[in-house]
C-alpha cells in the first residue's frame, strides 16, 4: 500500500506532500495543476516502470530533485528515495518495494492502461492502447494478452465458467441503471473482412457487437475485462508459481467520468468499489482517483469513510500550485458541489447569467453600478438580460420581481 509521497522539486510545485488514504483517495482541481501527473508518479513508485514518459524534474540552481515513497504492508513500514542524474536524464536509486506485492491497475484518460502483477513479472508492467487492448498484446513473440475480442469468446465458449461468469457479473454492476442494463450477448459475425466472432452486449434498446459501441461503453467494458483478466491471470500465475493470490488491488484512475453520461457518473466510483468484491470477497483495495465532476463527489456521499477515504484539491494561488487534503463535508447535490469551495464556481449557472444576477444583487443594494457593463447598470436593462440568460422557473425571480415591483411603486407613489 502506498502511504506517502514526497515531491521535490518536480512537476509543477516546488514540494509536494501527500499522506494518502487506506482505501479511496480522490484528487480534484483546475487543468494543468498535477493531477495526472501525480498518478504517473504514484504508478511508478510502485512498479519502477513509466506509463509513457518519465517525469522530469525543475531545473532550479542549487536544488536536488527527489521522489519519496512510503509503502507499508500488515506488519512494516519503509520509505524509499530517488534522486535525479541530470547527466544521464534518468532517475536513480529506486528500487521495487519488496513490501509492494499488490496488483496495480493504471486506467488513463486516453483509453490505455497498464497492469503490474507480481505474480507474472516483478519488473516488468504491461501497456495497453486502445488496440491492443481489444487484440491482444505480445512481446518477443510471447503472448501477454490475447485482448478482449478472444478473450471474452474463449470465456463464453469454454467448460471452465468461472472468468466467463465474473466477467459477466462485473459488467452488470457497472451499468448505469437498472433501466439501462448491460448482458453479455451471443457472439456474431460483424464483417465479410474480419474472420473473427465478435461479442455483443444486450442493451435495453437491442443487441450491439462490442466494437459499435460507445466511447463511454468501450471505455467500461475495457475496464471491466481488464478488472477479470488481471484477476484471473494473476491467480493462473500464483498456482504455476506455487503461491496464494494477493488480497489488495491498487487503482489508479484518471478522470473517471471520461465520456460518461450524468447517469454513469453518479455510479461508476460506487460500482467499481463494489466490483472489486466479486473478484474476491476479502480483497482490499486502495484507489487513487483523479475527477473534474460534482457528479463523481455527490455519488460518494453515502460511501465514503473518513477514517480510511481522503478528498485532496489541487490549487492555483499567487502563481503558486498546492495539494492539500480538504475536509469531506456532503453538498447535497451537484449545485452544492459546484458552489463548494472545491470547484469555486459563484452560481451553478452560465457565465452571462451570473453576472447578470450580480449586476441585479448590486442594483438592490443601491451599489455603484458603473463597475458593471454599459448594458447592465439600470433596471430595465437588467431585466432584459434575466429574461435572456435565465429560464422563468429559475428562483432568483421572484426575489427581483418583488424588489423592482417595490421600487416601482415606491417611484410612482412620490
Amino acid at each position: 500500500m502506498l502511504k506517502e509521497l514526497h515531491l521535490q522539486q518536480v512537476g509543477p510545485a516546488a514540494h509536494f506532500d501527500v499522506a494518502f488514504a487506506d482505501r479511496l483517495n480522490i484528487f480534484t482541481g483546475d487543468n494543468g495543476l498535477g493531477k495526472s501527473f501525480l498518478l504517473d508518479i504514484a504508478w511508478w513508485v510502485m512498479t519502477t516502470n513509466w506509463a509513457e514518459q518519465p517525469a522530469y524534474p525543475q531545473r532550479v540552481k542549487g536544488e536536488n530533485p527527489q521522489i519519496t515513497a512510503v509503502v507499508s504492508n500488515k506488519k512494516n513500514i519503509r520509505e524509499y528515495q530517488s534522486q535525479f542524474d541530470f547527466s544521464e536524464q534518468q532517475w536513480r536509486n529506486l528500487q521495487m518495494p519488496p513490501l509492494l506485492k499488490e496488483v496495480v491497475i493504471y486506467v488513463r484518460v486516453d483509453g490505455s492502461f497498464s497492469i503490474f502483477d507480481p505474480a507474472r513479472q516483478r519488473d516488468i508492467a504491461y501497456n495497453f492502447n486502445p488496440n491492443t487492448l481489444w487484440n491482444g498484446l505480445k512481446s518477443k513473440d510471447k503472448v501477454i494478452c490475447n485482448g478482449l475480442i478472444q478473450d471474452w469468446v474463449t470465456w463464453q465458449n469454454q467448460p471452465n465458467k468461472y472468468p466467463f461468469e465474473l466477467f459477466s457479473n462485473v459488467i452488470k454492476k457497472l451499468a448505469p441503471h437498472p433501466s439501462e442494463w448491460i448482458e453479455v450477448g451471443e457472439t456474431t459475425r460483424v464483417s465479410i473482412e474480419d474472420v473473427r466472432d465478435i461479442p455483443t452486449v444486450n442493451l435495453p434498446y437491442g443487441n450491439v457487437p462490442v466494437t459499435q459501441t460507445s466511447a463511454g461503453m468501450k471505455r467500461i467494458l475495457g475496464l471491466a475485462y481488464l478488472l477479470v483478466w488481471t484477476w484471473y491471470e494473476h491467480k493462473k500465475a500464483s498456482e504455476l508459481r506455487q503461491q496464494k493470490p494477493v488480497n489488495q488491488i491498487v487503482l489508479l484512475i484518471d478522470e473517471i467520468e471520461s465520456h460518461l453520461h450524468p447517469r454513469w457518473q453518479r455510479v461508476i466510483l460506487p460500482a467499481i468499489l463494489s466490483v472489486v468484491t466479486e473478484l474476491q470477497p476479502r480483497m482490499k483495495i486502495q484507489a487513487l482517483v483523479t475527477t473534474h465532476s460534482p457528479l463523481i463527489l455527490a455519488s460518494l456521499e453515502p460511501n465514503f469513510h473518513e477514517q480510511e477515504d481522503k478528498l485532496f484539491l489541487f490549487k492555483l494561488q499567487d502563481s503558486e500550485v498546492s495539494l492539500d487534503e480538504v475536509p469531506w463535508s456532503k453538498q447535497g447535490d451537484i449545485v452544492g458541489w459546484l458552489t463548494s469551495d472545491i470547484f469555486g464556481l459563484k452560481q451553478a449557472r452560465s457565465k452571462e447569467a451570473e453576472i447578470a444576477i450580480e449586476a441585479a444583487e448590486a442594483w438592490m443594494r443601491d451599489d455603484d453600478m458603473n463597475t458593471f457593463p454599459e448594458n447592465l447598470r439600470i433596471s430595465t436593462q437588467i431585466h432584459q438580460e434575466l429574461q435572456r440568460v435565465l429560464p422563468g422557473h429559475d428562483p432568483f425571480w421572484p426575489r427581483w420581481i418583488v424588489t423592482t415591483e417595490k421600487r416601482n411603486s415606491g417611484l410612482s407613489g412620490v
